[in-house]
């Protein structure tokens, strides 16, 4: 794993989580280059080893068999994960472009995105099912069983393209499909076509396997068309060139594949179908540098057929090529293997395998397939832990070959550079990355948008009161744009837990220290978010102030208005008051889980957009309903929080645990022990629960001194109209909103809580 101590000065980017790059993040993983930044661009989080997708769906394996989490995995490399797609290059800027990222700067990139199905067919773009991306099909497949399910006939089902994936997954939907009915007592049967423009099935193959493949598909009944090309598809058919119509419910396309049409509108040297061409060391053969890999790269001198393997054995070479390339030495050739093992199934725990001339059988070949691809699978799931290595406090790098000498000797003296308005990032930093930012710009700033600074003027409209608020915290994240908007969101929390309107922040930001460039392009990013999520609040980002440090930062200081009689407060709970919760929680163990490589890339992901969504509507939806107290739920954790309101309005309140709202994966994480760092601190107010010795081994009890990222609102609502608020926070997209308890009459002025469980 990367040490935090060494400045960043050479940036290696990955796009795509395809089998030859999860390779080379875990070799980075294992054995770091000081110095390098590895940033990972993906579509899915979760990327799938195309080995195993016919056992999943032929239900031999559940999904989180056949797919590889690349949160973990990055976690594990020290990189930063882009949750992104990737829709273009600047080649001569040297940047990814992406769809919700501002541009990428990169030193160093690799390209392993797969593929995607040529479907130029008449038709097929509308009413076929393509199998690539894995991903997609997938998704598809859920459909098709229910449809399958539903259906008052057998339906009919065609398969293009009788190479090994056509074949392989013909027998696995049949089998699944059989399995299905069997287990619902259907006598509709469906019946598989299965199309090849080439004479024979799996062309590739050696004629024993043809032989073998070819009896078991009559034997299962399924009809198999050779010879001829497929020319059209319809709704509830396909054509062939023969002229012949077959009528069928699904069509599944197998064949043609094509890369996506960015790569050749970026400028890199491509193939007639697309293919990134590239020389025998994997780097583009117009752009050094530039490095693909897996089924989107072509090896002009040695073509190979698009297939799993040749992937897989690209990583080793890859991965020694781009640590050679980052040092500006130069790669080295290799050669793939003209021939591989190939096993492929039969949908029933059963496969052949084939290599040359010869070729095996039976189910014991399934279950050496099967170990194989789970060996695969452990090598990205059972990841080691590794302690970051702490900092000697020693002021030399080991950047020879990553830098020039002279920023390694400027670096080389960070531990020599001053403090105070010393370590300020240059003016001239700050003042191009906000340049280059589009805030919201608001009649009521005096001064600070036309010329950004360190402090504006604003005007505050009659009637209304002024509301300020600051905030800063460490990242949640590794991606620095994504921190910005969490940051951003957190902080407008508490303005809109008191029912104000933001209308200006100032920044305050700490960066890793680095050459000038870096530094500059890691704030943009930071800044770029901030400003993403501010925007979306219309509130203007007026300026701020930069500094030096060991790591990265964010703060913002807020200013927002509020009519008086708006105001909400902590106190103004009143007995008969229910409580309402606005988002889910479960942050703090989550992400204490994912920084010990113990949380799923989906719940990272879930959890992220949660933090990411605004609580302006939620706060306008709770004012509308007559909230009496309202406060925003973060570090204190649900309890903490809670506490403080019944503190300030001298009431006692219930909870209910059952009805709290959790996010995916929070229980799990909770229940294992992977709690945050700041939870000892919360479960001290369990001196608040008059309760706590019976409820404190209910699993979930420790969720709610969970301390929270731009978590939701809590409030008090009076009860008639706690019903209607919470049907209105569901309408505006809050599907989570939920009530969570009660506010009571007090006793003995304890201000105590009850939990229940």
């Amino acid at each position: 794993m990367q040490s935090p101590s060494v400045p960043i000065v050479k940036d290696l980017v990955l796009i795509g989580g395809g089998h030859s790059h999860v390779i080379v993040i875990k070799g980075f993983g294992m054995n770091p280059i000081p110095g390098v930044q590895l940033t990972v661009i993906a579509r899915d989080i979760e990327t799938p080893y195309s080995g195993m997708l016919p056992g999943l769906i032929a239900g031999h394996y559940g999904s989180d068999d056949v797919h590889i989490d690349l949160a973990p995995l990055c976690r594990f490399a020290g990189a930063r994960l882009y949750h992104d797609e990737a829709l273009g290059l600047d080649l001569v800027g040297q940047r990814v472009l992406c769809r919700g990222h501002p541009p990428v700067p990169y030193d160093v990139l690799s390209i392993d995105i797969g593929v995607t199905p040529a479907l130029t067919v008449t038709g097929a773009t509308e009413y076929a099912v393509p199998v690539k991306p894995i991903a997609g099909l997938v998704a598809r497949w859920d459909r098709l069983k229910e449809r399958v399910r539903t259906h008052p006939s057998a339906l009919k089902i065609g398969v293009v393209g009788a190479g090994a994936a056509g074949v392989e997954l013909t027998l696995a939907i049949q089998h699944a499909l059989e399995q299905a009915q069997i287990a619902s007592g259907s006598s509709a049967t469906p019946v598989f076509h299965l199309f090849s423009s080439a004479d024979t099935i799996l062309p590739t193959h050696n004629q024993r396997a043809q032989t073998k493949f070819r009896r078991v598909l009559d034997a299962r009944g399924i009809h198999v068309h050779l010879g001829h090309r497929v020319t059209a598809v319809e709704a509830d058919g396909l054509e062939t060139d023969d002229g012949v119509r077959y009528s069928l419910d699904e069509t599944v396309w197998a064949t043609d594949a094509r890369a996506q049409d960015w790569l050749r509108q970026s400028g890199l040297d491509v193939d007639t179908q697309g293919f990134i061409r590239v020389d025998d060391t994997l780097q583009s053969t117009s752009h050094p540098g530039v490095f693909a890999a897996g089924d989107i790269a072509a090896v002009v001198a040695h073509p190979r057929e698009k297939a799993g393997v040749f992937a897989v054995r690209q990583g080793p070479p890859l991965e020694a090529n781009l640590r050679l390339a980052l040092r500006g030495l130069s790669p080295e050739p290799f050669t793939p293997q003209r021939e591989f093992l190939s096993l492929v199934s039969t949908g029933d725990r059963y496969a052949v395998a084939s290599r040359g001339v010869w070729s095996l059988d039976g189910r014991w070949v399934w279950k050496w397939k099967d170990w194989i691809d789970r060996r695969f699978m452990t090598r990205f799931r059972d990841l080691p832990q590794m302690e970051t290595g702490a900092s000697d406090g020693g002021s030399e790098f080991d950047l020879s070959g990553l830098a020039p000498p002279e920023v390694v000797k400027e670096l080389s003296s960070v531990a020599m550079r001053c403090g105070g308005c010393g370590s300020k990032v240059g003016a001239t930093v700050l003042d191009r990355v906000l340049s280059r930012l589009t805030p919201v710009l608001r009649d009521d700033v005096v001064s600070g948008l036309s010329s950004p600074d360190d402090a504006s003027v604003e005007t505050v409209p009659a009637g209304m009161v002024a509301v300020r608020t600051v905030d800063a915290f460490r990242p949640i994240v590794d991606d620095p744009f994504i921190f910005g908007r969490i940051t951003a969101n957190h902080s407008l929390g508490d303005i809109y837990a008191m029912g104000a309107e933001p209308r200006t922040a100032l920044a305050i930001a700490t960066v890793p220290v680095g050459p000038e460039e870096k530094m500059e392009q890691l704030l943009e990013a930071l800044l770029a978010g901030a400003v993403e999520q501010l925007n979306i609040a219309e509130t203007a980002l007026v300026g701020g102030h930069t500094k030096e440090g060991a790591e990265l930062e964010l703060g913002l200081s807020l200013s927002g208005v509020c009519r008086p009689e708006a105001l909400l407060r902590k106190g103004g709970m009143r007995p008969g008051d229910q409580l309402i919760l606005t988002k889910p929680i479960g942050t703090g163990t989550l992400f204490a889980a994912h920084m010990r490589l113990q949380a799923k890339g989906r719940w990272i992901e879930a959890a992220i957009q949660s933090m990411l969504q605004s609580s302006r509507e939620a706060s306008a939806c709770l004012q509308r309903h007559g909230a009496t107290a309202c406060t925003d739920v973060t570090g204190f954790g649900l309890l903490g929080h809670l506490a403080e309101m019944t503190r300030a309005s001298g009431v006692d309140a219930s909870l209910d645990l059952t009805h709290v709202p959790l996010l995916e994966g929070a229980r799990h994480t909770a229940v294992a022990g992977f709690l945050s760092s700041l939870q000892p601190q919360n479960v001290r107010l369990r001196r608040a629960v008059i309760n706590h010795d019976h409820v404190r081994s209910a699993p979930t009890y420790p969720l709610i001194f969970d301390p929270q990222t731009a978590g939701g609102l809590l409030a008090s609502v009076p009860e008639p109209a706690a019903g209607a608020c919470l049907e209105s926070l569901r309408d505006a997209g809050y599907p989570y909103a939920s009530v969570i308890g009660a506010v009571d009459m007090s006793t003995d002025g304890s201000a105590s809580i009850r939990v229940d469980a």
